[in-house]
């Protein structure tokens, strides 16, 4: 075992661990922020001395210098405001009020990278209690991140990717804990993988998810482009969310990842676009991918009509499915001939008809349409409905549509499957060779596909109905006769034996 294993074993761990102090207490969905965010004000303080230790190492004794240095740090930490000067006050009456101020002060220093980021949580709410039991557990939980494990100085961790990796190990736990809420912040690490392999991302490349969650799947799609690159940072990460609290943990999420060439927006995509070029038009992007909430009942129908953007020129979703209201924002945010799409949808979408079948097939008649892959069941965190990917790209040259049907190959979990390593892989190789594999894949022309009136529905595609074994009858009743004949050849040895015993006639 490695030492980065071993120490992000360690970091995931102690953070973990530091989540016993709200156990029981409070509600995992609700202090879930509070961790994440301590996390993150503990990164900016142990950088932010580490950073302070060297200058002094290197410049002695010259306070009126090492200040003129630290304001060209990443983050500018205010006096007062670091973890450590909480933690020295954590005997007092006030933690919760503290931290809101440092909080506030770390957001106004910072205010070009960290506006609003803080404003949607507060440690002096009455969420933790009462005031008593407030200031007791914060006192916990700034004792938990004071613990040598929890030291996240450069200087000791060495990579950056040890703090974002337990970060997204926070996020995945409290997924796996939070029953429905889940699916609203994040989307399992495996189909992010599988997405962010099919769609290919490049260097110099505009990534974007218009509903990004927690930002698992954009993280995801950068590192693509750095494993693909030599590590290369040459690409700009783009989302929206419209929940304010899993915003601010998109945000944080990619600070910790190192990554700053991001533009993260708050606000609804449907009704309130907040990606817009310098005419005020959609922009467009190299590559878009989401998990959107499925089948959202109040998407902003109401509002589809007028449309200033004319994302619904193709039809308006029904009022209580939201489906293809996000696909066709999507569609249009694309760069016209290169750009490639990848989104997860219920099976709903791919046969429902009505004013969804119309679209559906406008988006077929017009080549947009590359592939649908079947997923397995219980992959998603809040739901074990069976979901598909769709692949959109605006590059095809063909009419073909490849259909995957993947829901048999993963690993059984207790309440979650998981896709292993070699599941992605095979789904991944598929797409590439865009080739007919028995049981597995098909790639239907349009005239098929219009022969099933644009029903989508894998099975219609791809066989994977198994013959069962043919009997054969004459040989199962060879089988009994010897078997019966065995058994009677035992019973008169059994007979004899008693007899030589002593028992029976």
């Amino acid at each position: 075992m490695s030492n980065d294993s071993v120490k992000q074993e360690q970091i995931n761990k102690a953070v973990w661990n530091a989540c016993d102090t709200f156990r029981g207490t409070v509600d995992p969905s609700i202090y879930k922020d509070y961790v994440l965010t301590m996390l993150f004000v503990k990164y900016l303080s142990d950088v932010y001395q580490d950073h302070y230790d060297n200058y002094v190492t290197e410049y002695g004794d010259t306070p009126e210098l090492i200040e003129e240095l630290m304001k060209n740090e990443r983050f500018v930490l205010p006096r007062d405001s670091g973890f450590y000067a909480l933690y020295d006050q954590r005997h007092e009456p006030g933690n919760g009020e503290r931290i809101d101020k440092a909080l506030h002060a770390i957001e106004e220093a910072n205010i070009v990278k960290l506006a609003d980021v803080f404003q949607d949580i507060s440690f002096n709410s009455n969420k933790l209690g009462d005031e008593k039991q407030k200031n007791d557990i914060l006192r916990h939980l700034l004792e938990d991140f004071a613990r040598p494990e929890l030291n996240l100085r450069p200087s000791r961790i060495g990579k950056l990717d040890v703090i974002g990796n337990a970060y997204e190990y926070l996020i995945k736990n409290f997924a796996a804990t939070s029953g429905k809420k889940a699916g609203e912040f994040y989307t399992p690490p495996e189909v992010s993988e599988l997405m962010a392999e099919i769609v290919e991302p490049k260097e110099g490349d505009e990534i974007c998810d218009p509903a990004c969650g927690s930002a698992s799947l954009l993280l995801k799609c950068a590192n693509q482009v750095r494993k693909s690159h030599d590590g290369s940072k040459n690409f700009a990460l783009f989302g929206q969310e419209a929940i304010g609290s899993t915003w601010a943990l998109a945000k944080m999420n990619m600070f910790l990842h190192g990554i700053d060439n991001h533009k993260l927006e708050w606000g609804d995509t449907i009704r309130n676009p907040k990606l817009l070029d310098e005419n005020g038009g959609l922009k467009h992007f190299d590559i878009v991918v989401a998990n959107p909430p499925f089948s959202l009942e109040k998407w902003g129908f109401e509002g589809a009509d007028s449309d200033p953007y004319s994302r619904f020129r193709r039809g308006v979703p029904p009022k209580s499915k939201g489906d293809y209201a996000f696909i066709l924002h999507m569609i249009e945010t694309l760069k016209p001939k290169t750009g490639r799409m990848a989104v997860v949808v219920p099976h709903g979408v791919l046969f429902r008809g009505s004013a969804e079948g119309k679209i559906r097939q406008k988006l077929i008649e017009e080549k947009l349409l590359d592939a649908v892959i079947g997923l397995p069941e219980k992959l998603f965190y809040g739901t074990g409905i069976p979901a598909a990917v769709l692949v959109f790209r605006k590059d095809k040259t063909d009419n073909n549509v490849l259909f995957i049907d993947a829901s048999r190959e993963f690993q059984a979990g207790k309440n979650q499957n998981q896709l292993s390593d070699e599941n992605i892989a095979k789904v991944v190789d598929t797409y590439k060779q865009r080739e007919n594999l028995d049981k597995y894949a098909y790639l239907a022309s349009l005239e098929e596909i219009r022969e099933n009136d644009f029903n989508l529905n894998i099975p219609r595609y791809v066989d994977t109905f198994e013959e069962e074994e043919e009997i054969d009858l004459m040989a199962v009743q060879a089988e009994r006769k010897d078997i019966e004949a065995e058994i009677a050849k035992l019973n008169e040895q059994m007979d004899g034996y008693l007899k030589e015993l002593g028992y029976g006639a």
